[in-house]
């Protein structure tokens, strides 16, 4: 089979943005919140360099989904897939149902290996009854044999995983189209304000029914100067919001007007950071991060999208049977989110002394209110004062630590306060024992912040 993944890069690689990002938008940031300059805090991410904070702090970052946040997501990749077949091919090699999907809906779902473990999620885009683009993660467009950290990798790319499932006579086609889009992520209660103003309300409506907006999981298309624009509304933080697919040729004058207009209306350009912490703080559950709550050794297995991502009543899909393996174990594993008073990411969950599990994310937070910062019991300053902070994260639990109702559903309240069930969070030896001095904190099923992706857009289209 003809590989379509690309080489293991030479060096690190940069997004259609960074230029932007290193020559317009940090002199532009350090002017107008007259901040010192200095370099970008950058890691690799997916073999790109990625800026986890510009000159603001990740916390300012964090802070301005509250109003408006603007992510360059570039480093994400768009593959393009047709053919009369594309459907039974998607179908065999996803763990979603794509069948009754319609054109112009969107569509969250996994890629699994044969183990049930998460090798990708995505979301699927139906452009036509027999043509969909699919939105990866960062780096899982790379077929190659590498040697990473001193061990020999063998890296195969979403792409080549999904044509590797395609039967013999079926008419499939596939091709990687990130080269002529830059996706740029706009989030937030003024996220309607800014596109509406820059693209046009039109943009923003029901593509079935222009009088009303567009449905939560759907996209439009749109022409503009002679370009051809995608904008989808998946909730990419669980807020309101949408995701911007910008031609490459449009890119960098669109991006500019979108985040100076972003800042002037009290927004930023957020890095990895403020990201991560955005896509904890929303919702009970929090938003799992692929290569951190998912990865090719844990199932999603009651994580909390696995309802919306898997379909097990299809008669195959990769992963299908391991999973349903574990359905009949009665596998009890949970994914919850934790407030601790400190960051411990890898750390052990402990109570009483028995482990619970294993923290997977954990970044400081300025979006944990004080009552919830008081119920961790620290006597830390900084998560006591009005206006303080805590660390939030997601971790896997071998099983739940709520009781559970007659359905076997988790109960986050008790007459009508949430649930904060205490733990300590402990590094670990070699051997896997608790070591040194805990750090304190709770896992509970109320949220830092409300997930408001879903709700109906009339909330902020005047605001």
């Amino acid at each position: 089979m003809t590989k379509l993944g690309f080489k293991f890069p030479a060096e690190q690689r940069k997004t259609a943005l960074y230029e932007l990002e290193e020559n317009w938008y940090l002199p532009y940031l350090a002017q107008q919140k007259g901040l010192p300059m200095q370099s970008v805090k950058r890691n690799n991410f997916g073999q790109y360099a990625m800026a986890v904070n510009y000159l603001t702090s990740v916390l300012e970052e964090a802070a301005a989904i509250n109003k408006v946040a603007v992510y360059n997501i570039d480093h994400m990749a768009q593959l393009r897939f047709w053919g009369k077949d594309v459907v039974k091919l998607l179908n065999r090699a996803l763990a979603g149902n794509f069948t009754e999907m319609k054109i112009g809906q969107c569509k969250y779902t996994l890629l699994l290996n044969e183990q049930g473990g998460v090798q990708d999620d995505m979301i699927l885009m139906r452009l036509a009854e027999t043509e969909f683009i699919i939105v990866i993660n960062a780096g899982h467009d790379i077929t190659d044999t590498v040697v990473l950290e001193g061990v020999q990798q063998e890296l195969i790319a979403d792409i080549d995983r999904i044509m590797a499932c395609k039967q013999d006579g079926e008419e499939v086609s596939a091709e990687d189209v990130s080269h002529q889009y830059v996706k740029l992520d706009i989030q937030g209660p003024l996220s309607f304000k800014l596109i509406k103003e820059f693209y046009g309300e039109h943009v923003l409506k029901n593509r079935s029914n222009p009088d009303k907006n567009m449905n939560y999981f759907s996209f439009n298309e749109f022409e503009r100067l002679g370009q051809h624009y995608l904008i989808s509304r998946t909730g990419y933080t669980n807020r309101w919001g949408w995701e911007l697919y910008i031609p490459l040729a449009m890119a960098e004058a669109d991006c500019k007007a979108l985040i100076t207009r972003a800042m002037e209306l009290g927004g930023l350009l957020v890095g990895l950071g403020g990201r991560d912490e955005n896509r904890i703080s929303a919702g009970p559950f929090g938003l799992p991060l692929m290569g951190q709550e998912y990865d090719p050794q844990h199932t999603p297995l009651n994580a909390p999208l696995f309802e919306a991502a898997v379909d097990m009543n299809k008669d195959y899909f990769v992963g299908k049977e391991a999973l349903a393996e574990q359905i009949r174990n009665a596998e009890a594993k949970r994914l919850f989110i934790v407030v601790s008073e400190g960051i411990v990411s890898h750390r052990g969950i402990y109570k009483d002394g028995k482990r619970l599990g294993s923290v997977t994310s954990s970044i400081n937070s300025p979006n944990v209110s004080l009552d919830m910062r008081l119920a961790i019991g620290s006597k830390r300053k900084n998560v006591n004062e009005e206006h303080g902070t805590a660390a939030i994260g997601m971790g896997w639990f071998y099983a739940s630590v709520f009781d559970l109702d007659s359905e076997g559903k988790d109960l986050g309240d008790f007459n009508g306060k949430p649930v904060r069930i205490p733990v300590e969070f402990f590094r670990e030896d070699a051997e896997g024992k608790p070591s040194g001095s805990p750090t304190m904190g709770y896992v509970t099923l109320e949220g830092i912040s409300p997930a408001t992706a879903p709700k109906p857009l009339k909330n902020i289209e005047n605001l």
